[in-house]
């Protein structure tokens, strides 16, 4: 079995372990409800910091599956690219486009062209602190004071009301403390937050029932069997 088979997540698991980590459950329940080991769930959620990430949806303007397959069936009986572009309604480099970088018209697969097309579109959007180095200078400044994301947010707000380039979300602060893949905050300013969590976590989670460093179905001192005594042997003075 490979490392990707035994420790990969499917889409289902993925989105069954960020709905139950936003519904405040434990570790230990989502691993058991995924099926999954509970390392392997806390990897996941600390390389999101605990955030759970957006839900991708195709771009508009993207071809959809079935003018792909619209496209595949008109090569199939030798129409031009102008013609297929007419009848999709769609600009002839667009279709040109979409054959070439799928390896041309006599090894154009539908549902092979459709899944790189997902995977090229995976284009992961600059924080706003990256493009603005004095407002994330001005972030970290107010950071080292122990203020809350949600002050810092506010501030912003009052000092530049008529600059949006000098504001930010308090959600979008949370991301770039807690997601440290980017380096958009240096991740010794985790530790000034005033929950010291190096997690995003729901507001309903606990650990209220958890077996933390708990002995399971320990019996008390009080109910376990007196300790046996043991008269010592008679010193008669002889050797043996």
């Amino acid at each position: 079995m490979s490392r990707r088979e035994r420790y990969g997540f499917s889409a289902e698991q993925k989105s069954e372990l960020w709905r139950l980590w936003r519904k405040g459950e434990t570790l230990s329940a989502i691993a058991m409800a995924i099926q999954k080991p509970t390392g392997t769930v806390h990897r996941l959620l600390a390389r999101n910091g605990g955030i759970s990430p957006r839900t991708r949806q195709r771009s508009r303007l993207a071809l959809t599956l079935l003018e792909r397959e619209e496209i595949s069936r008109g090569m199939a009986i030798g129409q031009s690219v102008r013609s297929i572009a007419l009848q999709l309604n769609r600009a002839p480099s667009t279709i040109s486009r979409e054959i070439s970088r799928n390896r041309g018209r006599d090894l154009y697969r539908v549902a092979d062209a459709d899944e790189q097309a997902w995977a090229r579109a995976v284009r992961p959007k600059d924080y706003r602190l990256n493009q603005s180095p004095e407002l994330c200078e001005l972030v970290s400044s107010k950071l080292k004071l122990y203020w809350s994301p949600q002050q810092i947010t506010g501030w912003l707000k009052r000092k530049y009301p008529d600059d949006l380039t000098m504001q930010i979300s308090h959600e979008t602060l949370y991301r770039c403390l807690f997601i440290q893949a980017r380096g958009v905050l240096k991740k010794e300013l985790v530790a000034v937050l005033r929950s010291r969590r190096m997690m995003r976590k729901a507001k309903t989670a606990t650990s209220k029932g958890q077996p933390r460093g708990h002995i399971i179905d320990a019996v008390s001192i009080s109910e376990r069997p007196q300790r046996l005594q043991i008269e010592p042997f008679p010193d008669t003075g002889k050797v043996t």
